[in-house]
């Protein structure tokens, strides 16, 4: 496949895979729009968009998953929620879980030893406990997405990679694209989707497909 159709192949096993509820599907729209904020936010007040990025943004996004999506035999797919997570390239739940442990670690740490292990200056120790949390945990979303881009080069090769760095990356503008009607469909009481209203065609699909969202 190319590019294009590879990044339309992995938004469609992302969604149709893990976006089932639309419940999250509107935790993801609220989540996606404080992303966008957070994007704009960077050039102008870079501590504050890593605030809206994480508290916000990664809160919604993640309470959506762990908490309204089902993790029972999806019907839709005909596959366990076992294999979704084993076949998932980006970051399964386990990973997730990882990550956000090292999140919520990182200010923690901060209050027993300021500096970070001599990670940090003095003039930058002195901006404070919120300005140090806010650099360590900007390195922490973009290491986060770098080490699974990198890593994904030796799995399925460089093209598939850098794909999904660049879904992860574009997914704000997207899911507000796919997701902005999900208060409309939990208005009208439909808390699931069926997965008949986005692609009737993907390029490159299979009877599971590959899901590589996070």
């Amino acid at each position: 496949m190319k590019f294009r159709e590879e990044l339309h192949k992995q938004r469609w096993d992302d969604h149709r895979f893990y976006h089932h509820n639309r419940v999250n599907q509107f935790l993801h729209l609220l989540s996606a729009s404080c992303f966008v904020a957070s994007y704009y936010l960077i050039f102008v007040d870079p501590v504050a968009a890593v605030m809206v990025g994480w508290l916000l943004a990664m809160v919604l996004r993640q309470i959506g998953h762990f908490y309204f999506e089902p993790k029972d035999f999806d019907q839709v797919n005909d596959v366990s929620h076992e294999y979704k997570e084993s076949v998932k390239v980006g970051y399964n739940l386990r990973r997730k879980v990882v990550l956000l442990s090292i999140w919520v670690a990182v200010p923690v740490v901060l209050l027993v030893n300021p500096s970070f292990f001599g990670l940090l200056n003095a003039a930058q120790v002195e901006q404070g406990l919120l300005y140090t949390t806010a650099i360590l945990w900007l390195f922490t979303g973009l290491g986060a997405v770098v080490f699974r881009t990198v890593h994904l080069f030796f799995l399925m090769g460089v093209q598939s990679g850098l794909v999904w760095a660049t879904k992860i990356l574009t997914d704000p503008f997207h899911d507000i694209k796919i997701y902005h009607r999900s208060p409309w469909h939990l208005i009208k009481g439909e808390m699931y989707d069926d997965m008949t209203d986005w692609y009737a065609e993907v390029p490159g699909n299979d009877d599971h497909g590959i899901a590589k969202g996070m």
